[in-house]
């Protein structure tokens, strides 16, 4: 492991910012990420995955610390299910393509999320209907201060919407290192009903799809909306939907009869960010280098010099837009440095 200096994270954040690490070193096993947070001489650490759910808005002064740890393994195996344990550096969509091969299923529905595995279970990451914690059996990670590895079930991870203990109680204290999910072999629980997948397979005219059809449905419906950042910096959908009560629901409702919903429960509704947003006019608006995409109003942009304080500016004039217009709130699924 060799620790660098004044190391530009352009090429690791999929925004594409303009920012520098002090100091720089990349991990392939557990061994050299014990030793990186050994390193007395640089107290501050930043862990630094895919960068694909980051928005630097300044340099990191610390020593970041790029995970690229790699393999897929089967833990467990029986006629009906197996057990994968997936170490973090490898790629979510790469991973999925992986289990598609092998007739895994489960994951199809979550097709093309950018970013690695290890961030997954701090997100608690979903698309189409399914998430993470659907098929989430543990992951493992490192204390950051002990230098020892921990489990974690799914109890502990204490998954929400878009939300987990690593965001919260245990942030910057754990390093996960490896995640284990369990998927079907046979039998497998399709899930077309959620947003256009159905309409995308009889285009297709498929009727009774596989698992494969499934995830090229969703790969052609994202595809369709969300930008490439290899073209376009963005960081995939900035914002999370927000859920509100029964009663915010009702008054909601009762004045914008028209707008989509989800109900979750007896008690909590989901609202589409993305429709409140173009509805306040941001679809497709740029400010400078920074703006809104034109097929999505959920993705944030950088056409191509923007700072990453622009592009959080943008949010904070849309947060604030969507409060004034709608009375309902809503916050940034990103993780924001700043």
């Amino acid at each position: 492991m060799q620790v660098l200096q004044n190391i530009s994270l352009q090429p690791y954040n999929t925004f594409g910012i303009s920012a520098n690490a002090k100091y720089f070193c990349e991990v392939s096993n557990i061994e050299e990420l014990k030793e990186a947070f050994s390193l007395k001489e640089h107290p501050d650490k930043f862990v630094i995955s895919g960068g694909s759910n980051l928005l630097l808005t300044k340099d990191v002064d610390a020593l970041v610390i790029h995970i690229n740890l790699k393999g897929i393994s089967i833990i467990e195996e029986d006629n009906n299910h197996v057990v994968i344990k997936v170490m973090a550096g490898e790629n979510w969509h790469e991973m999925i393509l992986w289990t598609l091969k092998n007739n895994y299923g489960g994951l199809e529905n979550m097709s093309l999320i950018p970013g690695k595995t290890g961030t997954a279970p701090i997100q608690n990451i979903g698309a189409y209907g399914v998430e993470l914690k659907d098929h989430f059996v543990s992951c493992e990670g490192l204390n950051t201060t002990t230098l020892e590895m921990q489990s974690f079930d799914k109890e502990a991870c204490e998954f929400g919407y878009r939300d987990s203990y690593f965001k919260n109680k245990g942030k910057g204290k754990y390093v996960i290192t490896s995640v284990n999910l369990k998927l079907t072999k046979t039998n497998h629980n399709l899930n077309t009903s959620y947003g256009s997948i159905e309409e995308e397979l009889l285009k297709n005219n498929i009727k009774n799809p596989s698992i494969k059809d499934i995830s090229n449905a969703v790969i052609a419906i994202r595809q369709s909306k969300l930008p490439d950042p290899k073209k376009i910096g963005n960081s995939g959908s900035f914002f999370k939907n927000p859920i509100i009560s029964k009663e915010e629901f009702l008054i909601f409702n009762s004045t914008h009869p028209e707008a989509p919903f989800y109900k979750i429960s007896n008690t909590l509704f989901k609202i589409p960010a993305g429709w409140l947003i173009e509805q306040s006019g941001f679809k497709g608006k740029r400010f400078g280098d920074a703006g809104v995409h034109k097929k999505q109003a959920l993705v944030l942009v950088n056409y191509g010099k923007a700072t990453g304080q622009e592009i959080l500016n943008v949010a904070h004039t849309i947060i604030s837009e969507v409060k004034n217009k709608f009375g309902i709130a809503i916050s940034p699924e990103v993780n924001i440095i700043r």
